[in-house]
């Protein structure tokens, strides 16, 4: 554990969480898919309905952010003490802790593991983290099985997809899509399988509850780990993840460094936030805890990976490391309008939505090249997302911030100035002195005539012509503000 605490800050690699596509060419594509925003239209503002409406019964519910907003702050001014402290009760408790610097020593790990029990089969409770690492595949390239028990992600992994949404991943598809995708990969399915959802629901159950009775490995994820007991916590609402914690003979745990609580306390203030935040419930159907390995009872062989991987080049961000404050709710994806009409894969990342704008950058890095450097730009500000956040983090001030940082990323990484930069600068020149504004301002005035129906005439050339294809131009004023001043005062 203690070379681990003397890790340089260095940004990680990480693998799945770097897009090919920048955000505005992947969105360019998802805003011409219709059924894909009929999809998440639905979605979205259905689930938006039903968090308003448990919200507003909690009378204290803003007393309750600003607590989980305290507890994970603290907990990142702790951290180091934490995971040690969290370390020694799952090793006390019987359980084997692993630390993983990146993906790849993550997936080294989990393999290496897997192999020892010879199975060739684990069945899998949903976890952004193991998404994030790209766990599926690596289990794969090894000769290994991964089976989703998630519904959601099982409809995701068994359409050759990708996750959309961190809380429901196949939200951009469809009943009848459903439909065909089970009938075309799912063994032994009825043909006579309707799109109804109860019938799609049934025919997943049959499906999973062969896999669960034969499963000896199981890989689940951690929505929160109590540092005091060793203990670990997922909430769920299908009772997959019931099945894995317990069925299984060994348990192999990934969970992000971030998710520890220093108490069983502070897990209060989280079961009535999350719940309410996701999935619009007021508890989850489902809350499995476990700490380490009770003989005879649930899994035998217990393992944690404690996954690093870009958390501690984030962590010294001081203000972007309230991204790991997140709890993975996807309240922010929901009321965004962004996200809405793009959907999750435009953004190139398993952290998809005003979160995965802010929090996948920090994990990679901004170098001024790279496709994730727009993510930061894939926003309107318009501060939704700040007033659902359940543990309030500031996502627009991280926005503006990140943006900040890859303009001075790209001015490092590319010594001919953008178009973007060269106006800027002349921007600058000409607010520099009252007397050079006046003037611009007087010219702009004389522009007047070159602007019909919106559109300069002639047309501007490229790159400006870029900007006026898809804006209007309004017409300048006949006189500015400074000469009606002077006219009407009398005064420059």
């Amino acid at each position: 554990m203690s070379t681990y605490l003397g890790l340089p800050r260095a940004r990680t690699d990480v693998g799945h969480l770097s897009g090919s596509r920048s955000f505005p060419d992947a969105a360019h594509d998802a805003l011409a898919d219709t059924r894909l925003r009929r999809n998440l239209s639905h979605a979205t503002a259905t689930i938006r309905a039903k968090r308003a409406a448990v919200v507003a019964e909690v009378p204290d519910w803003d007393a309750l952010r600003d607590a989980g907003s305290a507890i994970k702050a603290d907990v990142m001014a702790r951290l180091p003490e934490l995971l040690e402290q969290l370390e020694q009760a799952v090793t006390e408790r019987g359980g084997v802790v692993h630390w993983a610097r990146d993906a790849d020593e993550a997936n080294r790990i989990v393999v290496d593991l897997v192999r020892r029990t010879g199975s060739r089969e684990v069945v899998k409770v949903k976890s952004m983290a193991t998404q994030e690492i790209g766990l599926n595949e690596a289990l794969e390239a090894a000769g290994i099985t991964p089976v989703e028990t998630d519904l959601a992600e099982l409809i995701v992994q068994l359409g050759h997809d990708q996750p959309s949404h961190i809380l429901v991943p196949a939200i951009h598809r469809g009943r009848a899509e459903i439909r065909e995708i089970f009938l075309r990969e799912m063994r032994g399915v009825d043909p006579g399988l309707t799109d109804e959802p109860a019938r799609l629901a049934e025919a997943a159950r049959t499906y999973l509850r062969a896999k669960f009775l034969s499963a000896r490995i199981a890989v689940s994820g951690a929505n929160f780990a109590i540092a005091e007991t060793g203990t670990l916590g997922v909430v769920e609402s299908e009772g997959n993840g019931r099945m894995c914690l317990t069925l299984p003979q060994t348990l192999i745990s990934v969970m992000g460094i971030e998710k520890v609580l220093p108490t069983w306390r502070d897990l209060e203030v989280f079961l009535q936030l999350l719940p309410r935040s996701s999935t619009g419930e007021r508890m989850n159907p489902y809350t499995s805890t476990w700490s380490g390995v009770t003989p005879g009872d649930g899994p035998q062989e217990f393992h944690l990976v404690l996954l690093d991987n870009g958390r501690t080049a984030a962590l010294a961000d001081e203000l972007g490391r309230t991204a790991l404050h997140c709890i993975r709710c996807s309240a922010c994806l929901n009321v965004c309008p962004v996200y809405e009409r793009t959907g999750g894969h435009a953004y190139g990342s398993v952290y998809p939505g005003p979160i995965g704008a802010i929090l996948t950058p920090l994990l990679t890095g901004l170098d001024g090249s790279s496709p994730n450097d727009s993510l930061p730009y894939a926003s309107s500000l318009c501060g939704a997302c700040y007033d659902v956040c359940p543990v309030k983090i500031d996502i627009p001030s991280v926005l503006v911030h990140l943006r900040a940082e890859h303009v001075e990323a790209a001015r490092e990484a590319h010594r001919t100035p953008s178009a973007e930069a060269v106006a800027m600068a002349a921007a600058a020149a000409v607010m520099a002195t009252p007397a050079r504004f006046a003037a611009a301002g007087r010219g702009i005035g004389l522009g007047r005539f070159l602007v019909r129906g919106g559109r300069p005439r002639p047309p501007l050339p490229p790159p400006l012509s870029g900007w006026t294809a898809s804006r209007d131009v309004p017409v300048p004023p006949r006189e500015t503000f400074r000469q009606w001043w002077a006219r009407e005062r009398g005064t420059p």
